[in-house]
């Protein structure tokens, strides 16, 4: 979808940019396929802060999405391209042969009318979805499962996909768009074509109002907070940090500080890490 500028009425207009929505073709979701979600604005089941920075933000319906794609040798026509506020990307309406409709992550060039299917042997065509051992080698996927029948986990995400570069024995080769290439079980499912509205990433908000509909709350730095709230907390002026590494509001080192555990049990299934030249 192409970008709008806007004019520079107000100063925040002047940098803000907006996705022109040519591509969607229906503004109200399908009744059958909205459910409820309850919003938790950071907070766990004991009402405690686990996540910073979430709350407010304008209320929203939560659409269901077949991210299984378990419907198998049923063709789908596709309905219509929505617009999804949960999530970067666009959604597609799929009207199935035998009457179901189910919503699924809208591919880049899928089109209203397209027929798609879900199968061990179907067509290696963008939208249609089988297991990634029967996909080619080179072929761009996106919607990956890293467990058979859980629901794809991997590549959902606006512009995003990844690559099979190969097979060994029963697992899949993929690169994904962070560089790490890893395997996965070859029953697991997938999508051919990577996910569409690739401009996302390339929206200008502009102002922090737009943050805040998205239920965003503002960072506050630590070097403005008092001693007691951060480690960078206090002194005259611009204090530097004063310890070898910065910290977080835990006290815990953040530069170059490693989290993942090295008792990982994905670590056998990692042939080359993100971070590897």
């Amino acid at each position: 979808m192409p970008i709008k500028k806007t004019k520079p009425t107000t100063p925040s207009r002047r940098q803000m940019s907006f996705l022109v929505s040519d591509e969607i073709t229906k503004s109200t979701p399908e009744k059958s396929l909205v459910g409820e979600k309850r919003k938790r604005n950071g907070h766990n089941n004991v009402d405690r802060i686990t996540v910073r920075h979430r709350g407010g933000g304008a209320q929203r319906k939560y659409r269901i999405i077949d991210f299984k794609r378990n419907k198998f040798d049923v063709t789908g026509k596709v309905a219509a391209i929505e617009y999804d506020p949960n999530r970067s990307a666009n959604i597609a309406l799929i009207n199935y042969r035998d009457g179901e409709k189910r919503y699924i992550i809208a591919p880049k060039g899928l089109k209203v009318g397209d027929i798609i299917e879900s199968g061990e042997n179907v067509d290696v065509k963008v939208g249609n979805a089988m297991p990634i051992m029967n996909i080619p080698v080179g072929t761009v996927i996106h919607n990956i499962e890293m467990r058979p029948g859980k629901g794809a986990q991997i590549a959902r995400s606006a512009g995003s996909s990844a690559q099979i570069l190969g097979r060994e024995e029963k697992y899949v080769l993929i690169r994904l768009r962070s560089g790490e290439t890893r395997k996965i079980l070859g029953t697991c499912m997938a999508t051919i074509g990577e996910v569409g509205n690739t401009d996302y990433a390339l929206v200008n908000l502009g102002k922090a109002g737009r943050t805040r509909h998205m239920g965003i709350r503002p960072t506050v730095r630590g070097s403005v907070m008092n001693p007691n709230d951060h480690p960078h907390g206090g002194g005259e002026g611009k204090a530097p940090v004063g310890r070898p590494s910065p910290m977080s509001p835990w006290g815990k080192k953040t530069a170059g500080n490693k989290t993942r555990s090295k008792k990982a049990r994905s670590n056998k299934l990692i042939v080359r890490g993100r971070n590897k030249k």
